[in-house]
């Protein structure tokens, strides 16, 4: 009997075939120089490509896992993971993209497990990269970004823009990334938190700044409405 899944996969690849321009990938079969790297989060609602309008072959290096973290831990030390740190070193991007999103699971399970409430048995390697999420999750209890009168849901969506902007500051800070890099902290929306535009992408941090009066003066006045805080 055959497999639903697997048959569903390779009619998708059939029509992706049928479908792609013969000069689809024209001038990047042997090489790639893409000007971003996007790192976002697995979570299956985020269309990364799609919601950039980045269509073509070679123009977007990315990274998807779990809350759309651009560090791991080596030797208990926090440094830039392995896919931006090939962007910036071997492909020399221009620009990071840090794209979190609304009701991200990474960002609840490191919630829970600072207040306590149901939190879960989780696989040794999701609970690691969870705990890399749990010291941004007490700093901005300390900053009184929550506390027990916020709901679950108003929280996690806090702590996505929070998770978002302490990771750009990161990568500004961080040695491995060069200065002449921009680093740009974005929120996808399809919980109209910030507004009603199901699919939205907010920018909530530019190159280590956070503040919204000052990034809106980055873009340009039709896209002002695009620049928000939940914080």
């Amino acid at each position: 009997m055959a497999n639903p899944v697997l048959e569903s996969l390779v009619a998708g690849n059939k029509y992706h075939v049928e479908h792609l321009d013969v000069d689809y990938f024209e001038g990047v079969r042997d090489t790639q120089r893409p000007q971003i790297v996007s790192i976002g989060c697995s979570d299956s609602r985020v269309p990364v490509e799609a919601l950039w309008n980045t269509n073509k072959a070679g123009e977007l290096f990315k990274s998807v896992n779990v809350a759309n973290q651009v560090w791991t831990a080596v030797n208990d030390t926090l440094v830039v993971n392995d896919v931006v740190g090939y962007a910036v070193a071997s492909l020399g991007v221009s620009d990071i993209v840090v794209l979190g999103h609304t009701g991200c699971g990474g960002i609840k399970a490191a919630y829970e497990f600072v207040v306590g409430d149901d939190a879960k048995d989780l696989p040794v390697a999701l609970e690691a990269a969870v705990s890399r999420l749990v010291p941004l999750v007490k700093e901005a209890r300390e900053l009184g970004l929550f506390d027990e009168e916020t709901s679950t849901d108003d929280a996690v969506n806090r702590l996505v823009e929070y998770s978002v902007v302490r990771q750009v500051e990161f990568l500004v800070e961080s040695d491995e990334v060069p200065e002449s890099t921009d680093c740009w902290g974005f929120v996808y929306d399809f919980q109209h938190a910030y507004g009603d535009d199901d699919g939205a992408a907010y920018l909530v941090a530019a190159n280590g700044d956070s503040d919204p009066e000052t990034i809106v003066e980055r873009v340009p006045d039709e896209f002002a409405d695009r620049v928000k805080s939940l914080r």
